[in-house]
């Protein structure tokens, strides 16, 4: 069940615009021990919500390795997203009515922000395990820099410290496919809709590889010269988000993803990556061409405690999402070697962001 949180008071972004309320809308899944150890934060990428269990099956769940008889795992929709969250759709109190094209950026470092202020307000300290892939690998990653001490565990699926010209390329592409659609940001029942399915179809080729479509699409009819099978799944693709999603909410989350850059006002990536303080798991997978191996390997070189996994799959960056088993197995060892922390280690922080001093658990109040 989606659960809302309401926060009254202005929200700063980094291009200078305020949010002057906030609203989030979150999941969670199991119960908080007393001893306030046991969180597993999830962030979810572009067009997911905050129902990380209906997301990402088999890997969170009962009996799954993110397992909410173990963990209390929370996962909060991201700023901008049509899924609860304020948004586009949210109404401007200066005008009374919503953003539209208007809604200011939000960037991956807001967004970050944003995690770090709702988990403040919920009561959560210290974080076991923050996860995430993609976009949300990106506000993990931001997260985990912002405030190193809050995380104690960082695992970051098929992302990057900053976002690729040939991942802006792809994005802008879309939102040219979206701006061509004359009804875009109109008052049309169908604002968007053409617009919409041409960018999916567009996002899909950069999400999947050749071998998904040689496996699944390739026509069986050798006498067949139009209307292929590769052609209608690119078309029910794009049906099947306009289905679900907001066109004005993916264009901006688009700007959203393209202004990810760790190092931006921290002396470069390496130097931002070299603050993380968690022992981080990266898996990349092989066949991904949005964010490539190599961009997990320069994850992996600047993150002081960090090991890097490279996974098999046939189906591109969709792969963090598709090859479950595998990321449960690979975390499961990680959470597993990690689960010990020495009483040594455990300290009070105070968070930068909200000014409030947490005690990690096994220390005294302060």
């Amino acid at each position: 069940m989606t659960r809302y949180l309401y926060i009254d008071h202005p929200f700063p972004l980094e291009s200078g615009a305020v949010l002057p309320t906030l609203t989030a809308a979150y999941h969670t899944y199991g119960t908080l021990n007393e001893a306030k150890d046991n969180v597993i934060w999830v962030c979810h990428a572009l067009t997911a919500n905050s129902d990380a269990a209906d997301w990402w099956p088999g890997l969170v769940g009962p009996g799954f390795t993110l397992d909410p008889a173990k963990y209390f795992i929370v996962c909060v929709n991201m700023l901008g997203s049509c899924y609860g969250s304020t948004s586009c759709r949210s109404l401007d109190p200066a005008t009374g009515k919503a953003y539209g094209l208007d809604f200011p950026l939000v960037t991956t470092r807001d967004n970050a922000r944003f995690f770090a202020l709702v988990a403040d307000y919920l009561g959560i300290g210290r974080i076991r395990l923050l996860m995430g892939g993609s976009m949300g690998g990106q506000h993990a990653s931001e997260w985990a820099c912002l405030q190193p001490e809050r995380i104690e565990l960082l695992c970051l699926l098929a992302t990057n410290a900053r976002h690729s010209a040939w991942g802006i390329a792809f994005n802008e592409s879309q939102r040219m496919a979206l701006r061509a659609d004359t009804t875009f940001a109109t008052d049309s029942p169908e604002a968007g809709r053409a617009g919409l399915e041409a960018a999916r179809s567009l996002a899909i080729l950069s999400y999947r590889h050749y071998r998904t479509y040689q496996a699944t699409q390739t026509e069986p009819d050798p006498a067949k010269t139009e209307d292929f099978r590769a052609s209608s799944y690119q078309r029910y693709q794009g049906y099947k988000l306009w289905k679900r999603f907001d066109p004005l909410c993916y264009y901006h989350l688009s700007r959203g993803m393209d202004s990810h850059h760790l190092g931006r006002g921290r002396t470069g990536e390496a130097a931002a990556l070299g603050r993380i303080l968690a022992q981080t798991l990266i898996i990349s997978i092989d066949t991904d061409i949005l964010f490539p191996t190599e961009e997990q390997s320069f994850l992996s070189r600047h993150i002081p405690n960090s090991r890097l996994e490279v996974m098999q799959s046939d189906y591109g960056h969709d792969g963090f999402l598709v090859e479950t088993p595998t990321i449960g197995r690979l975390l499961a060892d990680f959470l597993q070697d990690q689960l010990t922390i020495d009483a040594a280690t455990k300290h009070a922080f105070t968070d930068s962001l909200s000014g409030r001093t947490f005690a990690i658990p096994g220390t005294e109040e302060v």
